[in-house]
């Protein structure tokens, strides 16, 4: 069948049935055949270490489709992540980023991958990410992480929050150790998207990515773009966490 052979496109619901079936995991399917599959760009990092912008434009050079993670969750629950966290709190939302991650990697092509701030404390599911793609860590100083997200012109966090910041910092301090398993790590703070780009293009193209063609499209601007995030947004300490 076209699954062993590691050609399949197949849906989740069919991937579960068959899942079922053989009274395994959906995952462990995708795993058996990892080695097989063109492999995807996982971009990591809390809200502000340039996911977005870095990742539109990194597909765009490699000539791969870019996908966001939570804008696929929020499409599959037809909510704003803030609603979602909201109506039916953080452990639904956790299910249901692993369950569209099982359904994005289950396209088997290559891509790069935006993921939630918040990925890599959800063990299994990071865990998954890791076995499935190759990570890059955007890694980026709490200031830079701030003035990002105030620079897309959103200033809710702020908002009747005066210890957003300190809270910021330790976040990232706590997160820091898991972003760090990333196979690979890029610093943004202090660098154009140019240089940042190429960056993850050379540590990417030295893992030998399968199915992935590093042809660079012309070259683009090199500020930040302050609106590279975009869709529905969070508010409050939720907003910096995504």
């Amino acid at each position: 069948m076209q699954l062993e052979a590691g050609r399949a496109n197949i849906s989740v619901r069919r991937l579960a049935d068959l899942a079922r079936a053989l009274d395994r995991s959906p995952a462990d399917l995708l795993d058996d055949h990892e080695d097989t599959a063109p492999q995807v760009i996982a971009l990591l990092g809390l809200r502000g270490a340039g996911k977005t912008t870095i990742g539109r434009r990194l597909a765009r050079r490699l000539r791969l489709p870019f996908i966001e993670l939570d804008r696929c969750i929020e499409q599959a629950a037809d909510l704003s992540l803030e609603e979602l966290f909201s109506l039916h709190g953080e452990e639904y939302y956790r299910r249901l980023e692993r369950d569209t991650l099982v359904e994005v990697l289950a396209e088997r092509r290559p891509m790069v991958l935006a993921t939630g701030g918040g990925i890599v404390a959800a063990a299994e599911t990071f865990a998954l990410l890791r076995r499935s793609a190759v990570t890059v860590w955007l890694r980026a100083s709490p200031e830079d992480h701030w003035n990002r997200v105030v620079g897309q012109g959103d200033r809710r966090p702020m908002a009747d929050h005066p210890q957003a910041m300190a809270d910021l910092r330790a976040l990232l301090a706590a997160r820091q150790p898991l972003y760090a398993t990333a196979d690979f790590t890029v610093d943004t703070s202090g660098q154009t998207i140019d240089r940042v780009i190429e960056n993850v293009r050379e540590v990417v193209g030295a893992a030998e990515v399968p199915g992935l063609k590093t042809r660079p499209t012309r070259r683009e601007a090199s500020r930040w773009d302050p609106r590279g995030s975009h869709g529905r947004r969070a508010t409050g300490r939720r907003a910096l966490q995504r």
